[in-house]
């Protein structure tokens, strides 16, 4: 189980050597963009604030498994390349659209070896994407802030699920249901969405999500 005692002082010491002072906790909370008030119940009941320090990690281009397991980044290059994903931070998929999916705008995202059975095994870890949620339509399933993990190997959208998808709007991630004439639901999982209806070839399935990491709240 990771300690977020340790992990808070690794955040420390990359910040005071970046700001070249001492760092305290509200420093962190700030870093992370959470409240003091949100960064002390953290701490008491040992919580991970994953997507926050995933977008710090991008941000700063700090090795996860460094920051969450002490390994020495040089020593990952053979054991854990397999491990990682193309996290788009820019990216963002709306659960209630703009952006455009551009291939070569990502980052390695770091995945720790107990984390790819999630993902459908080792094999299938090169065929993972990591993007983040913004909006309320999909809640209280996904939250905005999250970073959801997709496979691009699951296009099907006959097959029920939530999808992440475009079309002439923007990108989305919404529950897909098809129905008995041949048409896909387009559900949020927030009843206040009206359910909407499309023919199949009005989207374009990026991926079947599959895991995702949690805000805070």
């Amino acid at each position: 189980m990771v300690d977020i005692l340790k992990v808070i002082e690794k955040l420390k010491t990359v910040l005071s050597e970046e700001y070249n002072k001492k760092i305290f906790d509200k420093d962190i909370a700030t870093e992370l963009a959470i409240t003091q008030a949100n960064f002390a119940t953290m701490k008491t009941r040992n919580k991970i604030p994953y997507q926050n320090i995933l977008d710090f990690c991008a941000l700063k281009k700090i090795s996860i498994n460094w920051l969450f397991y002490g390994q020495d980044p040089s020593s990952l290059v053979d054991s854990t390349d397999k491990y990682w994903v193309k996290y788009f931070p820019t990216l963002h998929l709306s659960a209630g659209g703009g952006g455009e999916h551009n291939d070569d705008d990502y980052e390695k995202l770091e995945i720790p070896s107990y984390f790819t059975q999630m993902l459908g095994g080792e094999a299938n870890i090169k065929n993972i994407e990591a993007i983040k949620v913004t909006g309320d339509s999909m809640e209280p399933t996904l939250h905005g802030g999250n970073v959801i993990f997709l496979d691009t190997t699951k296009s099907d959208p006959s097959r029920d699920g939530i999808y992440a998808f475009s079309n002439s709007n923007g990108l989305f991630v919404k529950r897909i249901q098809k129905r008995i004439d041949g048409k896909l639901d387009i559900i949020s999982d927030n009843k206040e969405y009206p359910i909407q209806v499309v023919h199949k070839d009005e989207i374009k399935i990026i991926g079947k999500i599959v895991g995702s990491f949690g805000q805070i709240y």
